[in-house]
């Protein structure tokens, strides 16, 4: 395939999603155009049913974002359906399997080697390294508190007496992960880079210092 067929075909398989997303909401063209409107782009009725229809071979930007939105699906899936391609022409003459064109896009593709320090692939790797760290912080502080919890129920003073041993132990643990958590943000501010927010449960990890606060 051409250059100048590849792109209103890649066009043709988004817009394909697009439908099938859109019916899957239960949306008519009306209500998905309301929608957008609503999210504060205005994508008329006839802009959705010319791309399903084929007869627009491009797709701006913002209009792909708002839908995806509106249809309440991952964008990248409209790009790259896993559930319903196995292979997608990913660049002009390039086709591949689905996830690794996915994966591709993404930046999840293996790499034998840690990517460069500041490289774009590098900084992608920390941002989700640091979502995996708010996730075992998270887990850990839920556990410590449902072990208290458990022991606080407790109607027989022995065995309230062994669940508080086990929640000191599970509590240690929660502060170990929130110091963890915390360096690694620090590590990311040193590098002018901007955590993203803390959940409810942890987010006193940003307002504490020092080990023994965290």
């Amino acid at each position: 395939m051409t250059t100048n067929d590849w792109a209103p075909a890649f066009t043709a398989r988004v817009a394909s999603q697009m439908r099938r997303a859109r019916k899957a909401a239960s949306l008519t063209v009306a209500d998905a155009s309301a929608a957008c409107t609503d999210l504060g782009l205005p994508v008329p009725k006839t802009t959705i049913t010319n791309l399903e229809l084929g007869r627009r071979t491009s797709v701006d930007l913002g209009e792909f974002l708002v839908l995806a939105k509106v249809y309440g699906v991952p964008p990248v899936t409209l790009m790259f359906p896993l559930d319903a391609e196995g292979m997608v022409e990913v660049l002009p003459g390039q086709e591949v399997p689905t996830w690794d064109g996915l994966a591709w896009f993404t930046g999840e593709t293996r790499l034998d080697q840690p990517a460069p320090e500041g490289s774009s692939r590098e900084v992608l790797d920390l941002f989700r390294a640091h979502s995996d760290a708010v996730a075992t912080a998270l887990t850990s502080a839920r556990m410590a508190k449902e072990r208290r919890r458990k022991a606080a129920l407790a109607t027989d003073a022995g065995r309230r007496d062994v669940l508080l041993e086990t929640v000191a132990s599970y509590e240690e643990l929660a502060r170990e992960d929130r110091r963890e958590l915390h360096a690694f943000r620090e590590r990311m501010r040193e590098r002018d880079l901007v955590p993203p927010g803390l959940p409810p449960e942890v987010a006193v990890i940003d307002k504490s210092s020092g080990e023994g606060r965290v």
